[in-house]
């Protein structure tokens, strides 16, 4: 209350207000005490000193999110490391999982607006090179869904908050599965069957991978995954069929070389007429 009668000049007037903690204060207080430990905790962790600052304050708030809504409970090391993107090991409730996170500052921004421009899902985009990166995170967990869907075995994509991605791990004891690449091909003719039925399944639900070779293919409890779909594009992306082309060139290649008779030709032409029927 104002006690205006008692003032000697105007402006003396003195208003009761309760000036003590609610809860909402003490919230706010120990989730910024828990977030300070978290940040310490993952900057000091040798594990976690890579190159580039990845972990700015942004996305450690980021993963802090995530922690607080369950899908991290704690972090191992790094599986791999590259130039767009860091992908960690971390425990979760049920099993381990896969944290990828994009490094805003270092990814490279002119190659990813080239696969952004023309798709219909973020035609507003626009130029900043943040905003850039986050829309690229959020198609990748998208383009899994929609994998998924046609199905295709890809990572199962848990959740995303900013520029960090969480999903299944494909791997066993911390170790990542091994790359198409990285194995001796037991049986040629069954695997270039099985990627280009995912081909063909991808390009029914309107997705082209857009970077698909024998390094963005991995064996994991003796089946093959499809993993890296963030530069994948909808079938109306105008480069579309360029990357089509180029997909189909280095998985034929890739089993060519394995000592199947395929062409790139060949493979582009199955999956384009699985399309039409």
């Amino acid at each position: 209350m104002i006690d205006a009668e008692g003032a000697e000049e105007p402006g003396d007037e003195w208003e009761a207000l309760d000036v003590s903690d609610t809860d909402v204060d003490r919230t706010a207080r120990r989730q910024d005490r828990e977030f300070s430990k978290f940040r310490e905790r993952i900057k000091d962790a040798d594990q976690f000193k890579v190159e580039g600052g990845v972990f700015d304050e942004a996305t450690l708030r980021a993963l802090y999110t995530l922690v607080q809504h369950g899908h991290i409970d704690a972090f191992g090391g790094p599986i791999s490391t590259g130039k767009e993107a860091h992908v960690f090991l971390a425990a979760a409730p049920e099993a381990d999982v896969a944290v990828k996170i994009y490094r805003i500052n270092a990814s490279d921004f002119t190659q990813m607006r080239r696969y952004l421009e023309g798709d219909p899902r973020f035609d507003d985009i626009g130029g900043k090179k943040k905003k850039v990166v986050l829309a690229w995170t959020k198609k990748e967990f998208a383009n899994l869904k929609r994998a998924q869907a046609a199905g295709v075995r890809v990572p199962n994509p848990i959740a995303v908050e900013r520029n960090v991605l969480v999903m299944e791990f494909l791997g066993s004891d911390g170790v990542r599965a091994r790359r198409l690449g990285e194995v001796e091909v037991e049986n040629p003719e069954t695997a270039y069957e099985v990627v280009r039925e995912y081909m063909c399944r991808l390009h029914r639900a309107g997705l082209v991978h857009g970077d698909l070779s024998e390094y963005n293919i991995v064996v994991h409890d003796s089946q093959l995954w499809v993993i890296d779909l963030g530069q994948a594009v909808t079938v109306h992306h105008p480069n579309s069929r360029e990357f089509l082309e180029r997909d189909c060139e280095n998985v034929a290649n890739f089993f060519a070389r394995q000592g199947l008779e395929t062409t790139g030709e060949e493979l582009l032409a199955d999956v384009t007429a699985a399309r039409e029927d």
